[in-house]
């Protein structure tokens, strides 16, 4: 018995998912705290891109 649990507390089988899901967790957390703000700033980045290629093309002459 104590031989088993030995090897089972040694064991590291499995250790990367654990982490790679811990990872994710913090992450989806992480967007739904901050979700406001995040598309706050996509849309303004949006809006400028929107702006920024009208007036290129307005420079160039397409409509």
């Amino acid at each position: 018995m104590i031989n088993w649990l030995k090897v089972f507390w040694n064991d590291e089988e499995g250790a990367g998912i654990i982490e790679v899901i811990l990872i994710l967790v913090v992450l989806i957390m992480l967007i739904v705290i901050f979700r406001n703000k995040i598309k706050d700033i996509a849309d303004k980045a949006f809006s400028n891109i929107s702006k920024g290629g009208s007036d290129i093309n307005k420079e160039l002459g397409i409509k």
